[in-house]
């Protein structure tokens, strides 16, 4: 079983603020870091590691696969980044900084949609009450079907 990262979630508002949190940790910010950071800052929610070396379909410059994971793993252990699984599929890689996320994840079509960890508090409590577990959802996603796919739409 995949363990999530442990290190503190590193605070920033702006791709430099990692920039310079990498330079403070005697790390060099090459341009493969540099173009990382800006793609993660850029998205609009947690990337696959093919995602960010594909350049978000053109959008972006391109990257080799294997330097991306190398950067993300740096970026997770500097509290930048952090990785969730959904389904079988690879990790996604989202920016650690703006505060915990927890995640729905449907297994139809794939949507991953971000909540607020107060909105399962109530979940959380059900599961703690019944089963004397303390659950948090941000490495791993609630899964199920999401209201268009229930629909027959997805």
């Amino acid at each position: 079983m995949t363990v999530s990262h442990s290190t503190p979630a590193l605070e920033f508002d702006a791709p430099e603020t990692v920039l310079n949190a990498l330079r403070s940790s005697g790390l060099r910010v090459s341009t493969a870091r540099r173009i990382v950071v800006h793609t993660l800052f850029a998205a609009r929610g947690p990337l696959g590691a093919e995602e960010i070396a594909t350049g978000l379909d053109g959008r972006r410059p391109q990257l080799d696969v294997a330097s991306v994971y190398r950067n993300l793993e740096t970026l997770e252990r500097l509290g930048a980044v952090r990785h969730l699984h959904v389904g079988h599929g690879p990790g996604r890689y989202v920016l650690a900084g703006s505060g915990e996320r927890e995640y729905l994840a449907c297994d139809r079509c794939g949507e991953l949609v971000e909540v607020d960890p107060g909105e399962l508090d109530g979940v959380r409590a059900e599961i703690r009450e019944r089963f004397g577990h303390e659950v948090r959802f941000t490495h791993f996603p609630i899964v199920g079907r999401c209201a268009n796919c229930r629909q027959g739409g997805g």
